[in-house]
């Protein structure tokens, strides 16, 4: 529990330097026995040390009530102050107690802190402005000011007395030299909230809107924007407070890969009065267009989008091939450059730019395109989290390095996701590091959407851009998660809050709440029913209703012991995202429901009906609340139905043919029968404590009563015998076996269970198998045609020097993925000089044509010419080659995007019984192996994976 109340608190702060540190901590006083300490900066000094000074001293005061004086100063400070600015100026030089070491004020964007040893000040000092302003950011951290005290309503814990304990730091240089975000797709957020509600005065996203960004980007040790772009929001430089603000944040302004030279083409490109966006016909305009703004910007810290595309997010005007196309990106990147000489840079290499390898531009690229050695290869993901390509080896040795361009939000074919923040930090982390491990470390930029509710990610992203070194153990991931939640609701409840994240993350792994409808978009299709299983595999369907029903109890547990003030921030960072995404599923989950037991003339497909347009309304009311909390102040942030696609939609369910003239009926899991037409239960394996269901309903019937007849003392069923009526309208009872009583009976392979309802009897098969008594505890076996492997419970993990297998925690559907990790980008056609996975599986079957599914996650090649191949041995059969390669936006793609799976199929025979051996071996780096499916039989396999189920 956190506690919020007043008192005199020490705040004691222990910075371990980096660098160099001193043995004794000095404690710093800012505010005790009713004396504020002032602040000081450089009157020398640079806009942002102004900024960051006052900053600290509205943080100061949102702790303690007391705001301090706030100065510019040349001078020596002999007064208790702190004092802010450039570690090589003469105002901070005149006060420092130990010179920094030459490597230090050789570092970017870096920070120290000094307290003297009379304990009167406190140094806050930059290699640059930037550096400066993450060091005061850094002790408004440690002071209980979070970066997100703004964006989320977190609110500031008081403090009667404010000290802080301080050892002589340094920080390191950031990782990622230029790290932000994208505003893209504010449609339906950010620039309606900012229109009609935070900054009337413009009607948009304008300086008020963009100086609170930038001040947020400050407090998360980022650098970059890429501006809203929209055709519902005016261009960057429309306001000229825009740039300005930039310029005095210090904030590196950039653009979108759609958008050269800082222009923004959909606000800014006048067809009727330019003409076409096209450089081989209308040179002249689109030259004078870009030079027109290269003039503006002249004296902004800016990155430079270079080459072209068409006017949005499209493919370059007036080309009819990939040789014509890049003979003219040629021309266009020549006459660029000479602008950014002639305005900006006689040295055009020192001026920061971008090539963004994005959509066809990759092919484009791959097709000969020559980019100078100085410019900044961007790649992108493929919009879903999986990075297309990275810098090769040559590549690597470019001047200009490499970067990423990275969604968190996406508008787009298969289907958008712009309403909910759901992709798993562990895969942003596995992407992202892969990336930083290439060398790709020059420009990192995510594209938030509307900034919220990506708060977490946001902050994941930009956490690893600064300092990529804590994340190279992935199951710091969860570490981090939940240190981000401990700072805001305390470290009490840190831990329930992650776990249910993590659950989160993980059920819109399986598919995002967008993608529930089973619908996509470009074109857009109509919605469909879900893959989930209602009679099958344990009632897929109630499992993953129950799953997000589990969460949001916690939710709702967390909340109740959470005090006032933390609640507006809690229903925007947990239980908005939970609660919407639960409703969003059980809307479709319980549809599914109940058009699937119309079909068996359930009476209550009825009450499904109505969970689903409950569900809806849920949805309604939640962003209804969202518009609402902290005084209206988010008043048009969240839209539910971004773009209006069909998923956002009511439900609709047609139910007029429901009722039937049989009066009840009786349906057992898996809907099997045997030769002789008895249905039968799927079978039960020794000493495996499955359970398996029989459904008991009415249908035309007001009531019914039913009970089974003499069970046997081994099957066991979760009620014997009950009465159905109008509110009690089914019952599912569920069969396992007592295996004790099971021995005790002589071990009966086979028997027949009976239903009496109504004075009509059921009958029900069951069958066991023993073919599994013998093999060892935990083994991997093949029950009712299917087996199951994860690819971490490997038997034999042979590694190689070249690639190695790494088992990344917290991934994939089986919850840990197997990657092939190399920094060489080579790949092993010598199966002698590979790493080797070695699996066992136990069959009960032998057959010609068992299919194996290997899954793995739908990453990409590392480089633009590679694969993403494995080799697949088994038993002794020959090696066989697959790649999980796709091609652009083909279907294979989609569907792999759209469930986070990208699947092979390889054909094997099983010619005894017992056990089967499976090798995979390393081919190409970048390979995520998830999990592995043995199918003896024509079932289908289950949609959803239950990692927390053992197989055996």
């Amino acid at each position: 529990m956190v506690k919020f109340w007043l008192g005199i608190i020490i705040l004691l702060i222990s910075f371990k330097g980096s660098t160099q540190t001193i043995e004794r901590d000095i404690v710093f006083d800012i505010y005790t026995q009713g004396k504020l300490t002032a602040v000081f900066y450089d009157a020398d000094g640079n806009s942002l040390d102004s900024i960051s000074a006052n900053l600290l001293a509205d943080d100061i005061a949102r702790v303690t009530g007391h705001r301090p004086t706030v100065k510019p100063e040349k001078k020596e400070i002999h007064e208790s102050a702190i004092l802010i600015g450039s570690v090589t100026s003469n105002f901070i030089k005149k006060n420092l107690q130990d010179s920094p070491k030459t490597e230090f004020l050789a570092q970017k964007e870096s920070y120290l802190l000094q307290a003297s040893k009379d304990k009167k000040q406190l140094i806050i000092a930059g290699t640059d402005a930037r550096g400066t302003a993450y060091g005061v950011f850094s002790i408004s951290k440690k002071l209980g000011v979070n970066p997100w005290y703004w964006w989320a309503d977190v609110p500031v814990e008081k403090k009667e007395e404010l000290k802080i304990n301080v050892q002589t730091f340094y920080s390191k240089e950031p990782s990622v030299s230029y790290r932000g975000i994208f505003l893209n797709d504010e449609d339906w957020g950010l620039q309606p909230w900012a229109a009609n509600n935070f900054e009337t005065e413009t009607k948009d996203i304008g300086p008020k809107t963009y100086e609170q960004i930038f001040e947020l980007l400050l407090r998360l040790n980022a650098n970059t924007i890429w501006p809203a772009m929209h055709p519902s929001t005016k261009a960057f430089f429309y306001y000229p407070r825009n740039p300005e603000i930039a310029k005095k944040y210090h904030i590196v302004v950039g653009s979108s890969h759609a958008e050269p030279m800082l222009r923004n083409n959909v606000d800014e490109w006048d067809k009727e009065k330019m003409g076409s966006f096209n450089y081989k016909t209308n040179k002249e305009n689109v030259y004078n267009y870009w030079e027109t703004r290269v003039k503006e910007a002249e004296k902004m810290d800016a990155i430079y989008t270079i080459g072209m595309r068409g006017v949005h997010d499209s493919g370059m005007e007036g080309v009819s091939s990939k040789e014509e196309a890049v003979a003219v990106l040629n021309d266009v990147i020549n006459d660029q450059r000479f602008l950014i000489k002639k305005y900006i840079n006689k040295e055009v290499s020192a001026v920061p730019q971008a090539f963004t390898v994005y959509k066809e531009v990759l092919d484009l690229y791959k097709n000969g395109l020559e980019i100078p050695d100085d410019i900044t290869l961007v790649w992108t993901d493929d919009n879903y989290g999986y990075i297309r390509s990275l810098s090769n080896a040559e590549e690597r040795k470019r001047t200009g390095g490499g970067g990423v361009y990275y969604h968190a939000s996406y508008w787009g074919r298969p289907h958008d996701y712009l309403w909910l923040s759901t992709t798993h930090p562990s895969l942003i982390r596995e992407e992202m590091m892969k990336a930083y491990n290439l060398n790709n470390k020059e420009i990192w930029i995510l594209n938030v959407g509307d900034i919220k509710p990506a708060e977490y990610n946001t902050q994941l992203f930009l956490d690893m851009a600064y300092n990529a070194e804590k994340f190279r153990d992935p199951s710091y991931v969860e570490e981090h998660q939940q240190e981000f939640y401990a700072t805001i609701f305390g470290a009490d409840l840190a831990k329930s809050i992650g776990e249910v994240q993590n659950r989160y993350y993980k059920l819109a792994f399986e598919r995002k709440p967008e993608f529930m409808g089973w619908s996509q978009t470009e074109p857009t299709t109509s919605i469909y029913q879900t893959a989930y299983k209602t009679l099958s595999y344990g009632d897929e369907v109630q499992q993953r209703i129950n799953a997000y029903g589990d969460i949001e109890e916690k939710v709702d547990l967390i909340e109740g012991k959470l005090p006032e003030n933390l609640k507006i921030t809690y229903f925007q960072l947990v239980k908005y995202p939970v609660k919407a995404s639960a409703a969003i599923n059980k809307k479709f989950l319980y549809r599914d429901k109940s058009l699937t037991y119309a079909k068996q003339f359930r009476k209550s497909a009825h009450k499904y009906k109505d969970l689903s347009y409950n569900s809806y309304k849920d949805i309604v009311e939640l962003t209804k609340t969202y518009n609402q909390i902290s005084n209206g102040k988010w008043n048009g942030i969240m839209d539910m139905k971004p773009r209006r696609l069909p998923v956002f939609d009511k439900p609709e369910i047609d139910l007029s043919d429901v009722y039937y003239k049989q009066l009840a009926g009786i349906v057992v899991e898996d809907t099997l029968t045997t030769e002789t037409g008895i249905d039968k239960l799927p079978t039960f394996y020794v000493n495996n404590f499955a359970s398996y269901f029989i459904d008991i309903y009415l249908k035309a019937a007001n009531n019914a009563q039913w009970k089974f007849e003499s069970l046997p003392e081994w099957v066991k069923v979760s009620k014997s015998s009950g009465k159905l009526n109008e509110d009690d309208l089914e019952e599912r009872v569920y069969v396992t076996i007592d295996w004790k009583a099971w021995r005790t009976a002589g071990k009966p392979l086979s028997e027949i269970i009976k239903i009496e309802m109504n004075g009509r009897e059921k009958k029900i098969q069951i069958n066991v198998s023993n073919k599994y008594a013998s093999i060892p505890e935990d083994s991997f076996t093949e029950k009712n045609g299917v087996a199951m492997v994860y690819a971490h419970s490997y038997l034999k993990n042979k590694a190689s020097e070249k690639i190695k297998w790494n088992k990344i925690e917290g991934l994939g559907h089986s919850g840990a993925v197997m990657q092939a990790e190399s920094f060489e980008n080579l790949p092993i056609l010598n199966y002698k000089e590979a790493s080797v996975l070695e699996y066992e599986f136990y069959t009960e079957t032998v057959t010609d044509k068992a299919t194996l599914l290997i899954t793995a996650l739908p990453t990409h090649p590392l480089t633009t010419n590679g694969d993403v191949r494995i080799a697949v041995q088994w038993n002794d059969d020959p090696i066989e080659i697959i790649d999980f390669k796709t091609k652009g936006r083909s279907e294979a793609w989609k569907q792999n995007v759209l469930s986070n799976k990208a699947i092979k199929e390889v054909e094997v025979a099983i010619k005894a019984f017992g056990k089967q051996t499976l090798k995979i071996y390393s081919v190409d780096a970048g390979v995520c192996l998830d999990y592995f499916i043995l199918k003896t039989n024509t079932n289908t396999v289950p949609y959803k994976l239950m990692s927390e189920t053992k197989n055996n």
